[in-house]
């Protein structure tokens, strides 16, 4: 079966504990858009919150479920462990250092260890983030900073950078990339972790870049991550359409790979299976986008609800705490 290679990173979801603090952090301090305020559609009881750019372009969604009584995350393997958020430039992390400084956030000095300027920092929960400089990017190109962004648009976060992943069986998780899901492999570079130098092997898929990339590392002693508030629930890569992505539902069936089959969201198209060391991985359709149900000036403003739901609305709101986003 003929695929077309997958276009990129889509969208990394993760889980908070907190949807009024995550959405003061994410939008007034890092100066992303809510683009979507709607559920989490296998469990309607909890907020599901999508940052972006301007108008929530594939490749640019930081996506949160709020579970209130999440506990807190031990970080270990077998995890994605850190999503990487994608500037303009190197000269773009200064003024985000200062502004770190400022809100008094917590972060590390930029560094250069993967061949690009990076700025690593983490948010109110432990959320592991990095900004990346887009300064020599030659693939994927970015998404567009808000006009109403608190943050200038010359530095502001312009989508997705590498995802990060931990796992304790390197060749396995290497396998799903090349042979299942058809990246290449690109190079490598060291970082420290906990004062020891680990090897860093960068995969990538479409055009390549900054927004197409997955950094996989290998840790064998540690053990596996248990999650929690600050941790990372799944990352989902970039599909043509729906006529690929049921391409793809049929393409893992006949690997015997276990999934999910065609799942509707209503405002793109999934698919979701884990790889070997247990990561879960989607595959996203690029539309139909967040403009389906709600027009661009008012994105995220209210509580969106896809139209199998809605005849739910008053007992899915009852169950909601009231999160004001018009702000």
């Amino acid at each position: 079966m003929e695929l077309l290679p997958l276009k990129g990173i889509h969208h990394v979801s993760a889980i908070t504990a907190n949807a009024k603090k995550n959405y003061e952090f994410y939008t007034k301090l890092l100066g992303l858009r809510l683009v979507k305020k709607t559920v989490n559609q296998d469990e309607t009881s909890m907020y599901h919150l999508f940052y972006a750019d301007e108008r929530g372009n594939p490749g640019t969604d930081l996506t949160f479920f709020e579970i209130p009584m999440a506990g807190k995350t031990y970080a270990g393997t077998n995890s994605i462990s850190a999503t990487s958020l994608r500037v303009p430039n190197d000269a773009a992390l200064d003024y985000w250092k200062g502004r770190f400084q400022q809100f008094k956030v917590d972060h590390d000095k930029i560094s250069k260890d993967s061949g690009r300027a990076t700025l690593t920092f983490r948010d109110f929960e432990g959320q592991r983030l990095i900004l990346v400089s887009d300064e020599n990017n030659q693939g994927v190109p970015g998404g567009k900073v808000w006009s109403k962004s608190p943050v200038p648009q010359e530095v502001g976060i312009i989508g997705l950078g590498p995802v990060f992943l931990t796992v304790s069986r390197l060749k396995r998780t290497v396998d799903t990339l090349i042979n299942v899901l058809g990246f290449t492999e690109k190079g490598s570079y060291y970082t420290a972790v906990e004062g020891t130098k680990n090897e860093v092997f960068v995969f990538e898929t479409g055009e390549g870049g900054t927004g197409a990339e997955v950094h996989l590392m290998e840790i064998t002693d540690q053990p596996r991550e248990k999650s929690g508030r600050g941790s990372v629930h799944h990352v989902a890569f970039r599909v043509e359409n729906e006529t690929e992505l049921r391409k793809w539902v049929e393409y893992l069936n006949e690997r015997n790979i276990q999934s999910s089959g065609f799942v509707e969201r209503y405002y793109f198209k999934s698919l979701y299976f884990r790889e070997p060391n247990g990561i879960l991985f989607e595959l996203a359709t690029d539309g139909p986008g967040f403009e389906t149900d709600e027009d661009f000036e008012h994105l995220g403003e209210k509580l969106a609800l896809p139209p199998y739901f809605e005849d739910q609305r008053k007992s899915i709101e009852a169950k909601l705490k009231p999160l004001d986003t018009k702000e």
